[in-house]
């Protein structure tokens, strides 16, 4: 359940912005009768839905991208804290990088990166 709203804690929160906004639309004047009862369903489950997808397509990857760096193969993180190194960084156990709580870590490098912004590197991609 942790990991659930670590995750999707930004969606959860722009899902209840989008619900405050679909009520107050909904029941103004100018809005038909009854709109509220059938509109504000609707959108509840489709954001529940599309909330509850996005957790599990992002928790496989997670498990795929933790699985293959626990297998000796290398992962690309998005590094979005200083613009002057690349906008991707490998991480592989030969290169000192550790898994822990779903965060790769290094005693050499200023940050963690969480698995969940990771991807298996591709082969093409080992090659060049």
């Amino acid at each position: 359940m942790k990991l659930f709203f670590e995750l999707e804690i930004a969606y959860i929160l722009i899902g209840v912005f989008f619900l405050i906004v679909t009520t107050i639309a909904t029941t103004r004047k100018f809005s038909p009768p009854n709109s509220f009862k059938r509109i504000f369903p609707l959108v509840f489950i489709f954001l529940t839905i599309a909330i509850f997808a996005h957790f599990k397509v992002t928790t496989s990857r997670m498990f795929e991208v933790e699985k293959a760096f626990l297998n000796g193969e290398t992962v690309l993180c998005e590094n979005r804290t200083k613009k002057e190194f690349s906008k991707s960084i490998m991480i592989n156990d030969n290169l000192g990088w550790d898994l822990k709580d779903n965060v790769f870590s290094n005693p050499e490098y200023f940050k963690g990166f969480h698995s969940a912004r990771c991807v298996k590197m591709l082969e093409n991609m080992k090659k060049q």
